[in-house]
């Protein structure tokens, strides 16, 4: 049940993640320079691969600080401000700007997980429920999962106007809650409450470590997809040996990676001088979707996991 997640996050959030470099070294520029170049570069991150759009241009003036006419008759004009050069970057590193970020991000994001649990109770302790979902699995809902989940991911405009992001990530939180609650159904309800519980103590332990640590998992994207792949292909061999054995070593391979992924995404939304690449202040809908992505995906290995060591 574990490797429809596993496919969403390789297909869609690792390949149109709206990510930017961030400054580490801005470039400065002063009076008595011949030549001046501003760099505006628009970094597009997929497939595990760094492009760079746009180029940089190159002005070959002679600043002069008065703006006065030369001997030979040229204009010279003041330059531009140091601080043009790299505004999305300044705009984003003031620290009321960043955690304003970082409290919408996990504030929506604990509101979709509590009606998660909300609908995952149901499913497990309304008995009328339960046994309707049992005799009546529809196969459908993953459809409407994977288009919303698409649509989140690929449409930059959807997930950034307000009230339709909201609308459409609430959708998707709905429907991956009725999903989830149809999968625990064929498990015990204890299983489920330790599944649920060990979720917690992981993200909470993972999100500590990324906030404290110097290590940059950010550059570690294309690592992380290509063992995503592998998985991924590891998962259709389980499918053709149906081996005990070999589905807790899937699920304990899947719990490593998705708790790599979840200490990406945190680094991501913390952002700071240590990190590579960060997201936009005006991702907060998918840097919701990408967290809560990767603690379903954690909670749904470890269900497994249990439920294969009982």
């Amino acid at each position: 049940m574990s490797a429809h997640v596993l496919l969403f996050r390789n297909d869609s959030l690792n390949s149109i993640n709206p990510l930017r470099k961030t400054g580490k070294n801005p470039i400065k520029t002063s009076h008595d320079q011949r030549s001046f170049e501003t760099c505006a570069f628009l970094i597009e991150v997929g497939n595990g691969g760094v492009a760079v759009v746009s180029t940089a241009a190159t002005y070959d003036n002679m600043v002069h600080p008065g703006g006065h006419t030369a001997l030979d008759g040229r204009q010279y004009g003041e330059a531009p401000p140091e601080h043009a050069l790299d505004s999305d970057i300044g705009v984003f590193s003031d620290p009321a700007i960043r955690r304003g970020f970082i409290r919408k991000v996990y504030l929506t994001l604990m509101i979709q997980l509590l009606v998660t649990v909300g609908l995952i109770c149901a499913f497990l302790y309304w008995d009328t429920l339960r046994n309707w979902t049992i005799g009546n699995y529809c196969q459908i809902a993953w459809v409407h999962l994977l288009v919303l989940i698409l649509a989140l991911s690929c449409c930059g405009n959807l997930r950034r106007r307000v009230p339709i992001n909201f609308i459409a990530l609430g959708l998707f939180t709905i429907v991956e809650g009725l999903m989830l609650g149809s999968v625990t159904v064929y498990f015990n309800a204890d299983a489920v409450l330790w599944a649920v519980g060990a979720t917690a103590l992981v993200s909470f332990a993972l999100s500590l470590f990324a906030m404290q640590s110097k290590w940059d998992f950010t550059a570690a994207s294309g690592s992380l997809w290509v063992f995503g792949w592998t998985l991924f292909s590891f998962a259709m061999l389980c499918a053709i040996l149906r081996s005990q054995y070999v589905y807790i070593t899937y699920a304990c391979l899947g719990t490593l990676l998705f708790s790599l992924y979840l200490v990406f995404d945190t680094q991501l939304i913390l952002g700071g001088k240590h990190r590579n690449f960060e997201l936009s202040p005006e991702e907060y809908v998918f840097a919701a979707l990408s967290l809560y992505l990767d603690v379903v995906s954690l909670f749904l290995l470890l269900l497994q996991l249990i439920g294969l060591c009982r």
